[in-house]
């Protein structure tokens, strides 16, 4: 997993606040329901954000980074993988999850993706403009992923996600993406990551990316003082690769 229950999402260069924030049921294009969380910026933007959590589904750590994405302007939501096999639920540190990562796949944890946009594009959603994903980890890989099953999204964020699980969709990837890189990543060698991001150029795929030389995985983190610049620095990227798409 990425982040445990410490875990906090670094502050962003904050322009307002969440004027409404909360739980959500979504329900996928096969009728599964699911939990989610939304927050609603007070000067929206016009831009929207899915967040695809890591393997821990809807955690702490992405409730609060939906937050924190209001606070910039851009209405957000995130949401649970394992409603198919988990139900709604807590997903604290006593939930079982790799069971339930197991036996998640692309093509649902698209759908799911699927009703997150469009609930971002709803009226009670913001009725945003432009729609945006980011993920970490699991998260980060699936993010990437949405250029290939959503390929008319605005744009497709990923923070240490594993190549080879976003390989198999490069020739049908359309959105732009975004790929951020821990130098230090143990669970992906940097080689790797940099391999991905040629595959990508080589396919005609509009890729931006960055290595955060020396940090580990799961350095976006507030705990993470040490990695504050790098924190920073991912911050103000997001929010580029956002206006910039939008």
């Amino acid at each position: 997993m990425c982040y445990d229950d410490e875990a906090r999402p670094p502050l962003p260069p904050i322009s307002g606040a969440a004027a409404d924030q909360g739980d959500l049921v979504l329900t996928s294009s096969d009728g599964t329901k699911f939990g989610a969380y939304f927050a609603r910026a007070s000067r929206p933007n016009g831009a929207g954000m899915v967040v695809l959590p890591d393997v821990r589904g809807l955690h702490p750590f992405y409730i609060e980074l939906a937050q924190r994405f209001a606070e910039t302007g851009i209405d957000a939501v995130t949401f649970d993988y394992f409603g198919r096999t988990a139900g709604i639920g807590d997903r604290d540190d006593s939930f079982e999850y790799m069971p339930h990562v197991e036996k998640t796949t692309p093509e649902t944890i698209a759908a799911d993706v699927g009703a997150a946009i469009a609930h971002l594009k709803s009226k009670d959603g913001g009725g945003v403009k432009s729609v945006f994903t980011v993920g970490f980890c699991f998260g980060g890989s699936n993010s990437w992923n949405q250029s290939a099953f959503h390929p008319d999204l605005n744009g497709c964020i990923g923070f240490y996600g594993r190549p080879s699980r976003s390989e198999p969709h490069v020739s049908k990837m359309k959105a732009p993406l975004l790929v951020l890189i821990a130098g230090a990543d143990a669970a992906t060698p940097l080689e790797q990551s940099q391999e991905f991001v040629r595959k990508l150029e080589a396919a005609g795929v509009p890729v931006q990316s960055h290595v955060y030389e020396g940090a580990p995985h799961s350095f976006f983190d507030r705990g993470y003082e040490q990695w504050k610049d790098a924190c920073d620095d991912a911050w103000r990227r997001i929010l580029d690769f956002v206006k910039s798409h939008s």
